[in-house]
């Protein structure tokens, strides 16, 4: 995002990039309808919250989680059905972060691609209500249900095997579009991944980590960790591969509808991972972490159908490609997608011709 470029977000904010014309303008309190971002200056309008409850009519509270409280509300003028998501955002001297107004500005320029696998995130409010922290009200469309319930729901013995196909098939290619969109989601798991009636799936809840990490430090809800890829655990540098390594907690559960690993703690989910793929070698351990490689007792990997007992062979070597300990070594959406799996007759696993993309994220991040 350049210092002259414009991104145009809902009619709630307008970004002026001017660096200098900032530099002319005095601070206003908040709550005047200007508040100030980094070295950028976002307008909203006067009364937001207002704006929210005239435009939305809220019909029943969905969840609370780290991330903020989410509503299922009707939008009046359209009345279809949205999802609000309530974020708090901690903001600086100079108002709200202008990290979290670039990450707003990229998902809503996806939705220019419209990608079928991806929830819309169809407007952004946001009220000061105090001098260091802001209230965001994030509008995605809705969709009823979630993975985790898909999966609770489904009828004994569990998913036929070509459901399983189809909707790894969908929920690859939403996250290789994220990916070459340089976006990590970093927290993949069942509640995050929608199934809609009609069996489309569309990933959640991603694109906003700092905004979220602001506003899990302001929130005692602790986050699961059965999904967090090893480097996570951790705290080494991680980048796309770590949504990788979620993917194949999520296939596993498919099939077992049940979390493959269920630790209590960084070092008991690592644990219980070894216990599966083994210990890795001492030169697969990250140096930059503070738990070393001798605080685990060796093992050796076990064969996967002791742990996904209804899984094929090729479905259990996509497993193992996507629980790769060393994250260089671990595959991407874009191969899983062209795997034998998840191919076959009239199924190319590509997407790329059908949502152009831009550039491949090579950066970590930590």
């Amino acid at each position: 995002m350049g210092g002259r470029e414009v991104h145009k977000l809902p009619k709630t904010a307008i970004l002026l990039w001017s660096v200098q014309a900032l530099r002319k303008k005095k601070k206003r309190p908040l709550g005047s309808g200007k508040i100030y971002v980094g070295n950028s200056l976002c307008v909203f309008g006067l009364s937001m919250a207002k704006e929210v409850r005239a435009q939305y009519e809220l019909v029943a509270e969905i969840g609370v989680g780290a991330y903020g409280t989410v509503y299922k509300a009707r939008d009046m003028q359209s009345g279809k059905f949205v999802a609000l998501k309530n974020v708090r955002v901690q903001t600086n001297e100079n108002g709200l972060p202008l990290s979290t107004v670039r990450e707003v500005a990229l998902l809503k320029r996806l939705e220019h691609f419209d990608h079928p696998n991806i929830v819309r995130l169809m407007d952004v409010c946001a009220t000061a209500r105090t001098d260091r922290e802001t209230k965001v009200t994030l509008v995605f469309e809705h969709v009823d249900q979630d993975l985790k319930t898909y999966l609770h729901e489904a009828p004994s013995p569990g998913l036929p095997l070509e459901t399983i196909k189809d909707l790894m098939r969908q929920f690859l290619s939403g996250l290789d579009f994220l990916h070459s969109n340089c976006i990590v989601h970093r927290d993949l798991k069942p509640e995050n991944i929608l199934v809609t009636s009609n069996g489309q799936v569309k990933l959640a809840d991603f694109g906003l980590a700092r905004m979220y990490s602001c506003q899990m430090a302001l929130t005692p809800v602790v986050v699961t960790l059965w999904y967090r890829a090893p480097e996570v655990l951790l705290q080494s540098t991680y980048a796309t591969p770590v949504d990788m390594w979620s993917v194949g907690c999520i296939f596993a559960e498919m099939f077992r509808r049940k979390p493959l690993f269920s630790g209590n703690s960084e070092v008991d989910q690592l644990g219980k991972i070894f216990d599966m793929i083994g210990l890795p070698s001492e030169e697969d351990w990250p140096p930059d972490v503070t738990l070393p490689w001798g605080a685990f007792s060796p093992r050796l990997p076990q064969p996967v159908e002791e742990f996904v007992p209804e899984i094929d062979e090729s479905g259990a070597q996509l497993l193992l490609e996507m629980l790769t300990f060393n994250p260089q070594r671990r595959t991407s959406a874009f191969a899983a997608l062209r795997h034998p799996f998840l191919t076959g007759p009239g199924k190319t696993g590509s997407t790329l011709e059908e949502h152009p993309h831009t550039q491949t994220r090579t950066e970590d991040v930590k």
